[in-house]
């Protein structure tokens, strides 16, 4: 059986599991997010706990097992803590800026780039190089952080761009150069 997937889900204290079919509900303090799980997958609610089954043993249910619980167990701990993913920008004149609910890049380029927040996300820029993305649907957040970082990738060479906190960049040797005898 999977390790992740036989783990019980543990419903906290304000937090409301509805399953109609093959959607599951979850309602929060911070919010409320629904997904739509495979048929085979059976999930209920047992004594204060997520339980998800499988029908068989087979290759595909296994893998659909610990996929469904992870995502259910994401989507309860999404509407109560939330997720964010903090972001570091280097350079030289580079930063960003929040002008209402977009986030404006100063990336070197020879305009400035609008980022819009999608419904259910939110920027905070503590710093002009520090930016922070807030929701509670952790596949969001991640693909909102991800499409930021895109704008300005760091290069090898001398370490600038857009970069997730704690990112290591590999860097490059630059060219050798003229070597006078």
């Amino acid at each position: 059986m999977s390790r992740i997937g036989k783990m019980p889900v543990a419903i906290p204290q304000g937090v409301e599991v509805s399953i109609e079919g093959n959607t599951v509900r979850v309602k929060g303090p911070k919010g409320e997010l629904a997904t739509e799980i495979h048929e085979a997958m059976n999930v209920s609610v047992e004594d204060g706990h997520i339980v998800v089954r499988r029908p068989s043993d087979e290759k595909f249910h296994k893998s659909l097992h610990g996929l469904t619980r992870t995502l259910i167990a994401n989507m309860v701990e999404g509407v109560t803590k939330g997720y964010e993913k903090n972001l570091e920008i280097k350079g030289v004149g580079y930063r960003a800026s929040k002008q209402g609910n977009k986030l404006v890049l100063s990336v070197g380029y020879s305009h400035p780039v609008e980022v819009e927040a999608p419904a259910g996300i939110e920027f905070e820029v503590p710093q002009p190089t520090r930016i922070t993305v807030r929701g509670i649907d952790k596949q969001l957040v991640g693909e909102v952080a991800a499409k930021i970082r895109a704008v300005r990738k760091p290069e090898p060479y001398l370490g600038k761009g857009i970069m997730y906190e704690g990112e290591k960049i590999i860097r490059k040797a630059g060219k050798a150069g003229k070597v006078s005898k």
